[in-house]
Order: structure tokens, then sequence, then C-alpha cells
């Protein structure tokens, strides 16, 4: 079964009904969209939001005892936790959608890439490791949920280990690059990505006072988190306010401007209203937002090349390298395009350069015995 890599959900906009507002877009203020009075009945369920979440219990500890020699060096201490809670026959940790505390993950064994990053890094901190949370920039992952679509991010665990030396720990390692983009953030930011994530699970299942407070808590450790604010203009929307849907969705533009999904939800919320021209707008700052992203084009050209459309192929890969010269994935899709149109010696050439950036002999051996395969040594 394939990992998600998911951990940021964004909601598109769902379907909502026109009411008259009380203010107009510009009269609501950011703490008026944070506090929810606009919300008709609807108060903040405080018990939903959990304030535990990096918390270390003492079956944790004791498993960290039996497994991991807090004497020795840093490395082996962290590949003694690793193996403990990875490792085959040991931990047994198993992969849901659902966001879950350090605790939650221990004590259950179930949870998203979040979830065991929370755990991994209270656990490594226990044996007095630095570690970070990390985001990740991943290729854009979409999965739908009853009709409503959600952007899939991801967050790992940065280690910083003795002389300058570092390493990743990510649930899906099988899925990790190191090309990708990524960044150490504090435990605030982590902590805002948990509760948006809580906040959309409940949104999900109905529970909007359970949505609001967690979607609160999670702007109270971070204001600048663009995506929490894209997903209490969704709240907002499906309790048939859009005007404040429209505020929190301008908030996440004006606090990151690269914000996708609140520029998707507000073409959609302008095209509902018969605002053609600002619809044209936002739906032209998408096309173009796509238009720059590797990750996109090396998409489009996958379904140029299963296309036959070999020329389309080749004008995105070569954008998408010139953006991320390191993904040994780009060089190899244009190797095989330029071979499609018969031209050996370009694609000896991408393909040769794929195997040359491949970042580990595994990964070199396969793309040597591809290239094999394709290109017969004369």
């Amino acid at each position: 079964m394939r990992l998600l890599v998911a951990l940021l959900a964004c909601l598109l906009l769902a379907g909502c009904v026109t009411v008259t507002p009380s203010k107009t877009v510009s009269e609501i203020s950011p703490d008026d969209l944070l506090a929810g009075t606009a919300l008709p009945g609807i108060q903040p369920d405080m018990q939903t939001v959990d304030t535990k979440v990096l918390k270390l219990t003492p079956e944790m500890s004791a498993f960290i005892d039996q497994y991991v020699n807090r004497g020795t060096h840093d490395n082996r201490r962290l590949h003694q936790l690793i193996y403990a809670l990875i490792g085959e026959g040991t931990f047994g940790l198993e992969y849901d959608d659902q966001t879950r505390t350090a605790a939650e993950t221990f004590q259950e064994r179930h949870g998203n890439c979040l979830s065991f990053t929370n755990m991994f890094v209270v656990m490594a901190r226990d044996i007095g490791l630095r570690v970070s949370f990390q985001e990740v920039d991943i290729p854009p992952d979409w999965t739908s949920n009853d009709g409503t679509f959600l952007l899939n991010r991801h967050v790992n665990v940065h280690v910083d280990l003795v002389r300058g030396a570092e390493q990743v720990v990510d649930f899906n390692i099988g899925d990790f690059r190191t090309t990708y983009d990524r960044r150490v953030i504090s435990d605030d930011r982590a902590l805002a990505h948990f509760y948006n994530n809580k906040g959309v699970e409940y949104l999900q299942d109905g529970n909007v006072s359970a949505a609001l407070a967690n979607l609160q808590r999670a702007l109270q450790h971070d204001r600048e988190f663009g995506p929490v604010w894209s997903n209490l203009g969704t709240l907002y929307s499906r309790q048939h306010l859009p005007v404040y849907a429209e505020a929190s969705y301008l908030q996440a533009l004006a606090v990151n401007s690269g914000t996708y999904v609140a520029m998707s939800n507000l073409a959609r919320l302008y095209a509902r209203q018969g605002d053609a021209e600002r619809a044209a707008h936002f739906e032209l700052r998408i096309a173009s937002h796509r238009k720059r992203n590797p990750y996109y084009r090396f998409n489009v050209a996958q379904q140029a090349f299963l296309s036959r459309d070999y020329d389309t192929a080749i004008c995105n890969l070569k954008f998408a390298i010139r953006q991320k010269e390191f993904e040994d994935s780009f060089y190899f899709l244009l190797g095989l395009s330029y071979l499609q149109k018969g031209d050996e010696k370009q694609a000896r050439k991408w393909l040769n350069k794929a195997e040359e950036v491949a970042k580990t002999d595994v990964m070199k051996r396969n793309y040597q015995s591809k290239i094999d395969l394709l290109l017969l040594a004369e």
C-alpha cells in the first residue's frame, strides 16, 4: 500500500448559499475571523483541543530504556531508536490518515507522518538528541474525501549530529528525496500543523465547534501559517458566510502570497458569485503558479510522453530541470523522450545524466541496467 506523505490538509471551497453580510470584507479583521463570532450559534469546543501534543509518557520512557543505550554516542543512540521504532518485529507502527499526539501514536501504534514525527521528536529529545521538525516541499499531492479535495504536504525530523553532520528521519523514507526543498521549523509551527490537521479532520466529520477550536489553536501558535486561514475560510463557507470565507482566503494570501489553495478557493467563490473579472484574476495566478512548479511541469511531461507528444514532454522537462537540476527522474524521462524521437545521441546524454545525479549506488545501478536495456552497446 502506498503511504501518503501528506500532513498539511488544505480544503478547496465547498458549495455555499449566498446570504446578505452584516459586514463588508474590508470591515472584517483577522481577529474577527479568529473569534468566530459571526458563526450562528456555534461556540468553539475547547475540550477537543489536546494541549499535550509533545508529552513523553512513562510507557514511552520504558520502551526507550529497553532498546536504547543512553550512555553511547549520538549516532548509536539515533540508530538504536530508529531500529526500535521502524525495524521489523519491534514497535510495529502502521500508517493511517489520522493525526495523533506523540503519546496517542505510541499507544495505538497508528498515525500519519505528522503523528510519527511528533512521537519520534519527543523520544529523540528524551535521549539527548538535537532534533527539530522539518517542512518538506514534496510534489503536489491531491486526495479526495467525500467530494472535498485535500492538498497534502509533508513534515519529518531533522537531526543535528556532531561535527555538522545531519540526518533526516522520515516515516515514508521510500518516497523522500534529498532534492526536495526543506526547512527546519519551530515547535510552534509544528503545533500549528497539528491543530490545523485536527481542525480539518473535525470539519470533515461535520463537527464545526471542534474544527473551529482547533483552527483557533493553530493560529495561536502561528498566525502567519496561511493554510489555517484558508481552512478557516472553508469552515465559514460551509456555514453559508461567503463574505467571511472571502476575508479568510484573502488573509491567507496576506500572510503568504503563495497559498495556492486560497487562490483556488477565491476563484471558485467569485465564479459562483458571477464576478468573472476577479475569478479570472485568480485563475491566472493559479496557472502562473503551476507553470513555475517543476513537479507540475514534470507531470505535464509525463502525460505528454504517454500521449506520444515528445516535443511537449521535452519542453516541459527542460524547464523543470532549470528549476531543479538534481532530480534524476527528470533527466531519465528526458532521455526516454529523445529515444522515442529517434535521437539516440541526446537520449544517451540525458540517460547518463540521470545515472550521474542519482543519490545512491542502488539507484545508479538501477539506471545503468535500464540504460543497458534501452541503448544496446554498439
